[in-house]
């Protein structure tokens, strides 16, 4: 008997990983709910890698400024913007996961959070209120857009004059963001951001897992 390749061999002893990886993301998304999702996502594993304080504090926000946090989830991000805008100002917490929506709008009320507002978004529209906002924050979303040049080039009508656009998406390593594809290199981003008529100012090296980028739209 013929004894597969090599090439062959190995191919079959990593497919199980591949479909048993797909499952579990799978199995994750229906069988999950809000509460396990946010614990996941904001763990001390995080806060140690994430540095999340000096994020904020690299977006440069001012007291009154109106933030929407794109891809809220269940607002590992979304207080510490609102802390950094103050009363005076808004972050809306946007998301296509009603229940975790929910969730975050109940955390805003029990915080005595007033300048969190949480919007139900659609795939393709982010449902921004009328009169703009100063920054999008968007983090681990990026990679889970369709068409995005053309989202994103939507969505610039919803910056007022100087507002900006952050990004933050894992880097193309380790079993979730590699093999899942829960990731988008720093090229691609300032590709498709670039077609959708932005430029990047200024770009960030300190978090290990993520690319972090921010965008301002061309001056027409």
């Amino acid at each position: 008997m013929t004894r597969p390749s090599p090439s062959i061999r190995i191919t079959r002893a990593i497919r199980p990983l591949f479909l048993s990886g797909a499952l579990m993301a799978l199995l994750w998304a229906l069988a999950c709910t809000p509460e396990l999702k946010a614990r996941a996502y904001a763990g001390a594993e995080r806060d140690e890698w994430q540095q999340a304080d000096r994020v904020v504090a690299s977006l440069g926000l001012r007291p009154g400024d109106v933030v929407a946090d794109l891809g809220a989830g269940g607002g590992y991000f979304t207080f510490l913007l609102a802390e950094a805008v103050g009363p005076s100002g808004t972050v809306y917490a946007i998301d296509v996961d009603e229940p975790m929506n929910e969730r975050l709008a109940r955390l805003a009320k029990e915080r005595g959070m007033t300048n969190v507002e949480t919007i139900l978004a659609t795939p393709g529209d982010p449902r921004i209120p009328e009169g703009g906002v100063d920054l999008v924050f968007t983090s681990n979303t990026y990679h889970h857009l369709e068409n995005r040049p053309d989202y994103f080039r939507r969505l610039a009508t919803h910056l007022r004059p100087g507002g900006r656009l952050a990004v933050l998406d894992y880097k193309k390593h380790g079993l979730v963001p590699g093999l899942l594809g829960h990731s988008t290199e720093a090229s691609i981003i300032q590709r498709e951001l670039e077609s959708a008529g932005y430029r990047l100012v200024r770009r960030y090296d300190f978090i290990e897992k993520q690319h972090f980028l921010i965008f301002a739209p061309n001056e027409s």
